[in-house]
């Protein structure tokens, strides 16, 4: 008799992927600029640490939301007690408002049609949850982040089936990529649910564009399925195209209370627009009252406790506050962007032109051996053990072409960032020299080998000569 379950003895939990793996490499021997100067510098992180001034500055500015007091008076007793699992009334009111201020206030979003969720993870799984049964499937775009293979897939039995998006146009949605998709679930006898989009990409940092965005919704229209936008780095668009919200097009297309209205469903977080991934604080918004019910109960699993909902309610209140974080906070994110494509550029790598995000989608090709999938992770474990730095491969996110990389630049400092672009430098100037040395060396034996041809051709003639005069 089996002592545990099949769920815990499993191996579809997906996180022996190579993403995983080197954050567990990192871990072993971290880079510390005293401690450890020649560590592995995390660069697998989409963590944003550039705006942690401007919290800190508003938390000593505002010692009642820090210190759990109301007028100077505790309220740490009704804090700590018990919270009914529908979340205090005041922060996801907070919460909506700073939703629609991210998206320039073109769209409303109502507080009761919120389900709060212990980050972005337990948001994906419990859309899962409520929107398929064990088996069904959900079509995703690639390359896509790789812990929705354990998001979306784990506890649920739920399938993906992707979208295969090339770089031929940037890594676009297309109609015909959308149909191949969902014809290939079919063979594979999946029913599909639904498709899953980030907006903007997680690993390829660029906003969804409003086409891609009005095929979506066509798409899912005509098959009679749903739409999860996951919008977590909404806030991070820091040049244009800006960001658009599926919720503005639905909005444009007059969609409002159709079917198709209650068929798209919004996922967000302050873990990256507010850098607050400790907190785990995530949100489900759907205008299907039976999805925000079902969520809502679910989400008894996952509570955001009623002390950080507190502290946030108060910060996200603060209207001058937001509207001067977010600003501020996108340009630090456009020049830290910045200083990572022009490092990578002086070391003879490009990236796919981006946006958003706290990440590039960094295209190393041309340093692989061959073009393959083996040939990639080569090139990563050379990366990570040599070069000492841990980067994402394109294969963890499903990428379909070899030689893509995620390369994250906002949790470090900026003499950390100059640090790592002089360590891939390096390595690609050593490659280099490695390899033109080889090839010298193949030319130079080449000529010796044809030299000595030559001269056994030479001495061969010489002797049929002779021989012959002999006879």
């Amino acid at each position: 008799m089996k002592l545990l379950s099949r769920k815990a003895t499993c191996n579809s939990h997906g996180q022996d992927s190579s993403y995983f793996l080197g954050w567990q490499e990192y871990e072993k021997n971290p880079y510390d600029e005293v401690r450890n100067p020649t560590g592995i510098i995390q660069m697998g992180l989409a963590e944003s640490q550039l705006s942690f001034d401007l919290l800190e500055s508003w938390l000593a500015e505002n010692p009642d939301a820090s210190g759990f007091t109301r007028n100077g008076e505790s309220i740490f007793r009704e804090l700590a007690l018990f919270q009914d699992y529908h979340g205090l009334p005041a922060f996801k009111k907070a919460l909506a408002e700073f939703m629609e201020e991210i998206r320039g206030n073109k769209v409303t979003f109502d507080p009761r049609n919120l389900v709060l969720t212990a980050g972005a993870t337990s948001a994906n799984e419990t859309l899962a949850f409520c929107l398929a049964e064990p088996g069904e499937a959900f079509l995703l775009p690639t390359p896509y982040y790789p812990g929705f293979d354990r998001d979306l897939k784990w506890r649920t039995g739920v399938e993906i089936v992707p979208i295969q998006c090339t770089s031929s146009n940037g890594f676009r949605i297309t109609e015909s990529a959308l149909e191949d998709a969902y014809q290939l679930a079919r063979k594979q006898n999946l029913r599909v649910k639904g498709v899953l989009v980030t907006n903007p990409s997680n690993p390829l940092g660029t906003a969804v564009s409003r086409p891609e965005l009005n095929l979506l919704l066509s798409f899912i229209s005509a098959k009679n399925i749903h739409l999860i936008s996951d919008e977590i780095y909404s806030g991070t668009v820091f040049s244009s195209p800006s960001f658009v919200s599926v919720m503005e097009v639905l909005l444009e297309r007059n969609l409002a209370n159709t079917q198709v209205w209650n068929r798209v469903h919004l996922v967000y977080s302050l873990s990256k627009d507010l850098g607050l991934p400790g907190f785990r604080v995530g949100a489900i918004y759907s205008n299907n009252n039976t999805v925000v019910a079902a969520a809502t109960k679910m989400s008894s699993f996952g509570l955001v406790s009623s002390q950080t909902q507190y502290l946030l309610s108060a910060m996200l209140a603060d209207k001058k506050f937001t509207k001067h974080y977010i600003f501020e906070n996108q340009v630090r994110l456009q020049k830290r962007h910045a200083m990572l494509v022009r490092g990578l550029k002086n070391a003879g790598i490009s990236c796919l032109d981006s946006n958003a995000g706290l990440f590039c989608w960094v295209d190393m090709r041309h340093l692989l051996t061959s073009k393959s999938f083996d040939a990639e992770m080569e090139l990563w474990k050379k990366i990570v053990y040599q070069v000492g730095l841990n980067i994402s491969p394109g294969s963890s996110c499903h990428c379909a072409e070899p030689g893509w990389f995620r390369v994250c630049f906002a949790n470090m400092s900026e003499e950390t960032l100059d640090l790592a672009m002089q360590r891939i430098k390096d390595f690609v100037v050593s490659t280099a020299t490695k390899s033109s040395n080889t090839g010298r060396s193949h030319h130079l034996s080449s000529k010796y080998s044809a030299r000595k041809s030559l001269s056994k051709w030479v001495f061969r003639l010489s002797f049929h000569h002779d021989s012959e005069n002999e006879r």
